[in-house]
């Protein structure tokens, strides 16, 4: 039988903390041989849409998962999200379809786990004043995830939208952590031990100038498009740079392609993936002075270890609807 989750199923059985974990192990796999991730595949759509292929295996699930995420820039002008997913789940062993989910709320918290997985190996350790560039739910959920492992006692953020910082302050309210406005990306980075740039951006937001020694980047919002970023060429030059994926930065995250094409950074300087740092085979922080710079792209790996825990809360807790697919 194939479960399928919606997205108020998938929202009710996530949790944080289990999501953190099996993402930072999920990453750990990868380094070691006990997963798999390979490059996305793209397909053009209509009005300079995207249509990605995000496949993964991670053999301890014995599972195997393909997530399709449409990203459709006209969306938006018609009442409808940017980017929409699906995830498909299927057994390794028998290739049974074992699931058919909804992406939105993986996404979400998987996205903020990675960062938070990569802020637990890269950022110092007495990081405590978390910023943010960009306020809305993505921002509340990088905060709920961060908290969990630097002791953050003070948030800055920008947002073009003074009604979005404060949906924002409302939404954290429970935390209570103060949240500060700041009049500025700059202000954001001039305060901030961690910066996440959580934006839909096109074009740098964060720029290399803005940098301070010590600090920490999540560059996180840029649409995995070669052609799209927040942060500047300068700033990727000035970070010790790592990625989820190495094969998958380099076909389509546009902070790591546009840098390298301007001669800023080289592809070698892409070497680095978050798994390498989990497992100890590679450092991350040198010293308290580096400038460090994750840049999430976003794999289907991430997915698949978060829609797997999701799969196992469902089946015992009786969520969901069973369909037979091959009748």
């Amino acid at each position: 039988m194939t479960l399928v989750l919606r997205h108020s199923h998938v929202a009710a059985l996530l949790d944080r903390v289990a999501v953190l974990d099996a993402v930072e192990q999920a990453h750990s796999d990868l380094n070691t041989g006990g997963a798999q991730n390979p490059r996305p595949i793209s397909m053009h759509a209509p009005d300079d849409g995207a249509v990605i292929g995000m496949a993964a295996e991670l053999r301890t699930a014995e599972l195997v998962a393909v997530k399709v995420l449409s990203d459709l820039p006209g969306n938006p002008a018609h009442g409808r999200p940017r980017q929409r997913s699906t995830i498909v789940v299927t057994s390794s062993v028998t290739g049974e379809c074992i699931a058919l989910i909804d992406g939105r709320a993986i996404t979400a918290m998987r996205t903020a786990a990675t960062s938070a997985v990569a802020t637990k190996h890269l950022a110092r350790a007495d990081a405590s004043t978390l910023g943010f560039v960009g306020a809305g739910n993505l921002a509340v959920e990088h905060a709920r995830s961060i908290a969990l492992v630097r002791p953050i006692d003070r948030i800055v953020v920008w947002s073009r939208s003074p009604q979005t910082v404060d949906g924002f302050r409302e939404k954290v309210a429970d935390m209570g952590i103060p949240v500060v406005t700041a009049e500025s990306v700059d202000r954001v980075a001039a305060q901030a031990d961690i910066v996440c740039t959580l934006t839909p951006s096109v074009t740098p937001i964060l720029f290399g100038e803005s940098l301070r020694s010590g600090m920490h980047v999540n560059a996180v919002g840029a649409a995995p498009r070669p052609d799209e970023r927040e942060v500047d060429s300068a700033a990727m030059a000035r970070s010790r740079i790592v990625v989820d994926s190495r094969a998958t930065a380099l076909a389509k995250s546009g902070d790591a392609m546009m840098a390298i094409a301007g001669g800023a950074i080289t592809e070698a300087d892409i070497a680095i993936e978050l798994g390498d740092v989990i497992s100890g085979r590679t450092i991350g922080r040198r010293g308290d002075d580096d400038i460090t710079l994750f840049d999430s792209t976003g794999i289907g790996l991430q997915d698949l270890a978060a829609a797997a825990l999701v799969i196992d809360r469902a089946r015992a807790t009786g969520v969901g609807t069973d369909i037979d697919m091959s009748a």
